[in-house]
């Protein structure tokens, strides 16, 4: 198989926290406990002695052709992390906890970052442009991504991934809408790590990530890095930790594979034609692009400067509080990011944070068009087109 990992590639590891769940957990995941339980929970037996763990790893080195007392070895060290769970769970809805685009903004789009990511281009200006050519996806949102996700290197998650895997594969909260889904999901990245770890002679041990169990500048889960990860500085391994360039030619790649259309948009803004207007029907695909440009203007909303636009797109909602919801067209593109992340908001703010970066490296205001909200009036008829 082939390495995936340099048998160091740990030492001199940057500690912190990000994640490729929900942005809006990141950079607030505690420190790693010590290395025992919360008492009376069903996770307070080791791993090596819980039934479900060792019928797994039983099962793992069938599909692996690995040695079951390694795996069984892997799993006597990892430990139940009690803060996991809680940080999986959804928090309840409640009229006090409206989702809110400003907000929401602020917290990844700001001075620091800003700052940051500037010399993160300054510093990787030819790498950036090298994974630009190569894989057609722009400087600025690989810049976006790595600087939400772990502020350039910054905060690159503190917690045993081994740790963090196991608690989610065996341990998933059942409180959750989808726990049997997300369970088996965690038991696959827990699985490749184990392997990608095999391979390498790396302790399963010293990696350190996000509560989920995500790695990097990037933060790339385990099947993620298999699949998508590139040796893009080419000194013949993949080191996602300390090397700008792997980041970079990373996530470009991921871009490229998850469907990035080179040259198009990522959203244009929403014009809107209140006598038509169908929110319901425009909003049922969620994110997903469904519709045509013609079909959205029969639906009542206009994308500007898209009424020529090839390709899918989709009326994206962001909430503002207790004030009236935002709102812009999306595209191929803007689906793109979100496979990094299911979010709207997480989409949003990495395309303006790349935008932010590339003014400021520029020394001029930032073209980031603000999303719209629905007028009292229908726009003049020349907005609306036949």
């Amino acid at each position: 198989m082939k390495r995936l990992l340099p048998s160091l590639f740990l030492l001199g590891l940057v500690t912190g926290c990000a994640t490729h769940l929900p942005a809006d957990a990141q950079n607030s995941a505690p420190r790693a406990p010590k290395n025992t339980p919360s008492k009376g929970t069903a996770a307070s037996a080791p791993y090596a002695q819980r039934a479900d763990a060792q019928r797994w790893a039983r099962e793992m080195a069938a599909r692996q052709h690995l040695d079951l007392a390694w795996i069984q070895a892997q799993l006597a060290q990892a430990r139940f992390l009690p803060q996991v769970p809680r940080l999986m769970t959804p928090a309840p809805k409640t009229s006090t906890t409206a989702r809110d685009w400003g907000d929401y903004r602020r917290r990844f789009i700001d001075p620091v970052r800003i700052n940051a990511g500037v010399r993160f281009w300054d510093q990787n200006a030819d790498t950036l442009a090298r994974a630009e050519a190569m894989f057609g996806v722009p400087a600025e949102m690989v810049v976006g991504i790595i600087g939400v996700e772990t502020i350039y290197g910054r905060n690159m998650g503190n917690l045993r991934v081994l740790d963090s895997l196991a608690t989610l594969a065996f341990d998933f909260p059942q409180a959750h809408p989808r726990a049997a889904e997300r369970q088996r999901y965690f038991q696959g990245e827990l699985e490749q790590f184990l392997v990608m770890m095999y391979n390498v002679g790396t302790p399963t041990t010293e990696p350190r990530g996000s509560y989920a169990g995500a790695m990097g500048l990037g933060q790339f889960m385990p099947t993620s890095w298999a699949q998508w990860a590139v040796d893009f500085d080419r000194d013949g391994r993949i080191d996602l930790f300390n090397s700008a360039a792997d980041a970079i030619g990373s996530v470009a790649n991921y871009f490229k594979a998850h469907g990035w259309v080179s040259g198009q948009p990522v959203w244009y803004p929403a014009l809107f034609n209140t006598d038509r207007l169908n929110l319901p029907t425009l909003l049922a695909p969620d994110i997903r692009p469904s519709f045509t440009a013609a079909q959205m203007v029969e639906l009542g909303v206009v994308p500007q400067g898209g009424l020529d636009h090839d390709g899918p797109l989709a009326l994206i909602e962001l909430k503002n509080g207790e004030a009236a919801p935002s709102y812009l067209v999306g595209t191929q593109n803007f689906y793109t990011i979100t496979r990094y992340n299911w979010s709207s908001y997480y989409a949003t703010a990495v395309y303006d944070l790349g935008q932010e970066v590339k003014a400021a490296r520029q020394n001029r205001a930032p073209e980031v068009a603000q999303p719209a909200t629905i007028p009292d009036l229908a726009p003049p008829a020349t907005a609306t087109a036949p």
